[in-house]
């Protein structure tokens, strides 16, 4: 006969508190907070770097792709998230195709533009056109050769969404690009035309930069939302980002003004002394300012927005990088590179790479190996797959 017994009605038999926070935690899910860490070493990435560098020129850069493969294969393999690093499986003789391709359209454009160059908008057309299938193609091929803890990742974005994102950055680019050539082409300065086709063109890009954020945050709602992981799919909201993306555009061309402001001080004030000293001072200040100023601020704030904002039902990912490390590693690398004539180049990378990734965290409700263990079979032979590994093109996520 059992010890049990039912507890009576009105009796003091409550359950413990031990009891009630047993059943607490089993019926919530752990939280796991996993930060990226960063193991590379300059002195190993600068033997693989030279290699690469010397066999790139020595093939006329049809090393390029294979290059990039060892490149990305070493930094995949030192990226650790939680107790284990990612991996990279790409076959860069597919890489290796999509570089073709991309040489060839490079190649016809600079051709029609050098000896027709009134129809240099045709091959930029073309180009266009292809682009949204490139770019999800090349998201598809990197994802789908990234690996952690042996299950590959996956990006399902669809084909007529890349194009619905991509196609409105293209076009006013080709239009421009048309009006801008037919301006320009012997002939049509007789019809009168070409003062109402540069008006166009200016209001176009007035238009197209108004619009710039808003375009930006479709694209990257679009390439963050299609991120797969076992069962997780990533979610980014456009909505939310379209917002912030215009305080951005507006603080960044704020501190544009800024800058550009202190360099019109500059060159007026040594301009007094010779034209030539404020002709240097705007020339350096263009080459030393923006990308030392402008472009780590874009990237920092850039990296904490989207990211900040990436979520899967059980995935949150946040973003903590600061602006004044970003700016203070960026001066100290572009001076030593300077310095040893570029051969700091290796090193500069690996230290950027390790602030931005460490930067990073990822908080997962669940259990991980539950997940893996879970994992559907990786896909093979699928038409779909062919498809997005066919091209190859790697322009980076």
């Amino acid at each position: 006969m059992s010890d049990w017994q039912e507890p009576v009605v009105g009796s003091d038999h409550r359950p413990t508190a031990d009891a009630a926070m047993a059943l607490d935690q089993r019926s919530t899910p752990a939280v796991h907070d996993m930060p990226l860490r960063f193991t590379g070493s300059g002195s190993e990435y600068f033997r693989i770097w030279i290699v690469n560098l010397l066999l790139t020129l020595v093939t006329l850069t049809l090393y390029w792709p294979f290059a990039r493969a060892r490149r990305m294969a070493y930094f995949h393999s030192n990226t650790w998230v939680g107790d284990s690093a990612l991996g990279f499986h790409a076959d860069p003789w597919k890489m290796f195709r999509g570089y073709l391709l991309m040489l060839v359209l490079g190649g016809v454009y600079g051709l029609v533009s050098n000896f027709v160059p009134a129809f240099s908008w045709l091959p930029l057309l073309v180009l266009a056109l292809l682009w949204p299938a490139l770019w999800r193609s090349s998201l598809m091929f990197r994802l789908r050769n990234t690996s952690w803890r042996g299950v590959r990742f996956d990006f399902v974005g669809s084909a007529r969404d890349a194009y619905r994102v991509m196609l409105p950055l293209w076009i006013p680019s080709v239009l421009l690009v048309a009006m801008v050539s037919l301006a320009e082409a012997p002939g049509w300065s007789e019809l009168g035309w070409v003062n109402n086709l540069l008006t166009m063109a200016g209001v176009l890009m007035v238009v197209f930069m108004l619009l710039f954020p808003w375009l930006m945050a479709r694209m990257h709602a679009y390439q963050h939302s299609g991120y797969v992981f076992t069962a997780e799919k990533t979610h980014l909201p456009v909505s939310s980002l379209t917002g912030a993306m215009v305080v951005l555009g507006l603080k960044a061309f704020g501190l544009v003004l800024l800058v550009s402001l202190f360099m019109g001080v500059g060159v007026v004030v040594l301009g007094s002394v010779g034209p030539m000293a404020g002709l240097v001072v705007a020339a350096g200040s263009v080459y030393l300012v923006f990308p030392l100023v402008l472009l780590p601020y874009w990237k920092t704030r850039m990296q904490n927005l989207v990211w900040g904002q990436t979520r899967s039902r059980h995935i949150a990912l946040s973003s903590v990088l600061r602006f004044r490390d970003m700016f203070t590693l960026n001066l100290a690398n572009w001076l030593l590179i300077v310095v040893t004539l570029g051969l700091y180049w290796p090193f500069a990378a690996i230290h950027t790479a390790r602030l931005r990734l460490e930067a990073v965290s990822v908080r997962i409700e669940g259990d991980v190996n539950t997940w893996v263990a879970q994992a559907p079979a990786q896909r093979a032979g699928v038409l779909g797959d062919a498809a997005g590994d066919f091209f190859g093109v790697d322009m980076g996520l």
